[in-house]
């Protein structure tokens, strides 16, 4: 009986593990120029952040930047004088953080 519903059985647990699959949140940050820095947010899937979190915290751990992804998933902000790191935050287990030093150069 058991090896009747054994199809049925790979079935289901081949639509569930689908769904089981995670989207990993993604952050990439650039300086536009010696001012101004863009950060673009999204997930491995291809969808986009637009309205998730991304502050530039400093190392003392104060938000120098509080902000949100705009409708295009990015968010553009002067670099603070003092060292930070920027938290692409979506949720438990959709946090990126980006230390300055690994932030693109014009």
């Amino acid at each position: 009986m058991i090896n009747a519903f054994r199809p049925v059985l790979l079935v289901l647990c081949a639509a569930f593990s689908t769904g089981a699959l995670a989207h990993n949140p993604m952050c990439e940050c650039k300086a536009i120029d010696a001012e101004q820095i863009r950060c673009t947010g999204g997930f491995s899937d291809g969808s986009g952040a637009p309205g998730v979190t991304l502050d530039v915290i400093g190392y003392d751990e104060t938000i120098l930047v509080p902000g949100k992804l705009g409708a295009d998933s990015t968010l553009t902000f002067k670099k603070p004088g003092a060292e930070f790191y920027v938290l692409f935050d979506a949720g438990p287990g959709h946090v990126v953080e980006i230390d300055q030093a690994d932030i693109e150069a014009p």
